[in-house]
């Protein structure tokens, strides 16, 4: 590995500031091409055709997965993973702001690429696509995608600038149950009614929360009722997310939903289908050292890190949380919206474009590159004795 000393950030800083340009229109672009989890075509794309304009030999539709990407830098060295996320959310658009997401990436990519040869390190540009309940990182994982990483970095927009989110365990499930149609009126008594079963198993599920721990959250949707009043419903469905404080307490949640979801069909003499949603999401475990790094840089480029606890976290669930249990990984939070604007809302998504996504997007690239560097002059391990 090369001795030379890491850049300072305002070095950094003027070295992504070349490329603030065509990091503001990537995440433009991103914007106003909303698309779904698995379908992010035009941005994957985008991203990949950017990492080959600017000299680098990414690979698309990469570890089997048709939306995600790849391009590798360097030859010796820590691996450092710099991950974008590009998926957008049913009906708003990104409002998540997962454009800028992409935009810090590549900028950081961009970056480190630039400085790999010379400082002796190596850094993967990693598209990550389905983050939005698609867990397209753990299937990431599953492909070896992260088997040679040492460190795991992104940065995700929120209303402050903060070390992490409260990340939590989540896994979703789909009810579906089965009874027998009826005429409402002529001949109720032949019916079996799969809404009454779907409404027993909602109470059931309401009465459970009062005897769950306080990270636990159980939260669900109708998704089917019946077609009209007259006819006893032969079918209904229901949609949950189950979210735990650690992928273990989620794992002793689940039966318990179960048992009060299969109540709701015993009692009206109905079916049911449970239908588990691969991948579940663990919780985001974040590496003190590389945390430590990233606030440190933060503090230097006029982003100083709040207490979560102030104003109260930002909770959540991630695929990240699967990633930062197998590879050190940080996941830190980078305002692009007013205080108190949350994410996943129309007002959000109008800030995710606006001036402070962009800086954002800037600002969260020249962090992700320092904190990489970091890592690079930290071989073999930041936290070998």
């Amino acid at each position: 590995m090369s001795s030379a000393a890491p850049l300072e950030t305002s070095q950094i800083a003027s070295l992504v500031a070349t490329e603030a340009d065509l990091l503001v229109a990537v995440s433009h672009d991103i914007w106003e091409h909303p698309e779904l989890c698995f379908e992010e075509h035009h941005a994957h794309d985008l991203l990949v055709g950017a990492l080959a304009d600017a000299g680098l030999d990414p690979t698309p539709h990469a570890f089997g997965l048709d939306t995600a990407f790849v391009a590798d830098v360097g030859t010796e060295g820590p691996l450092v993973a710099v991950l974008c996320e590009y998926d957008a959310l049913p009906g708003l658009g990104h409002a998540c702001g997962h454009n800028v997401i992409a935009a810090a990436g590549l900028g950081a990519g961009l970056a480190l690429a630039r400085l790999a040869d010379e400082l002796g390190g190596r850094v993967r540009i990693m598209g990550t696509p389905a983050e939005e309940g698609g867990g397209g990182k753990e299937l990431l994982l599953r492909a070896g995608a992260f088997d040679s990483v040492d460190a795991a970095l992104m940065v995700h927009p929120a209303d402050r600038d903060l070390p992490t989110m409260r990340a939590i365990a989540v896994h979703q499930v789909h009810a579906t149950y089965h009874g027998v149609a009826a005429h409402a009126a002529a001949a109720p008594e032949q019916g079996r009614n799969a809404l009454d079963a779907a409404v027993l198993g909602y109470v059931n599920v309401a009465a459970l929360r009062q005897h769950i721990a306080g990270d636990d959250r159980i939260h669900g949707v109708f998704t089917d009722g019946g077609a009209a009043p007259n006819i006893v419903p032969d079918r209904a469905a229901m949609h949950w997310f189950i979210r735990s404080a650690t992928g273990e307490s989620l794992r002793e949640l689940e039966p318990r939903v179960e048992r009060c979801l299969e109540a709701g069909a015993t009692a009206a003499g109905c079916e049911l289908d449970l239908s588990w949603v691969d991948p579940a999401y663990d919780e985001v475990v974040d590496d003190p050292w590389l945390l430590a790094r990233w606030c440190e840089h933060s503090a230097q480029l006029g982003r100083p890190v709040e207490d979560p606890e102030v104003d109260g976290p930002v909770v959540g669930s991630t695929d990240m949380g699967n990633v930062s249990k197998r590879v050190p990984s940080i996941h830190p939070m980078i305002a692009v919206a007013p205080r108190g604007v949350p994410i996943h809302t129309a007002e959000f998504a109008e800030h995710a474009r606006g001036p402070a996504g962009d800086r954002a997007a800037v600002d969260g690239a020249v962090l992700l590159a320092a904190t990489a560097l970091d890592r690079w002059a930290a071989a073999p391990s930041p936290r070998s004795p």
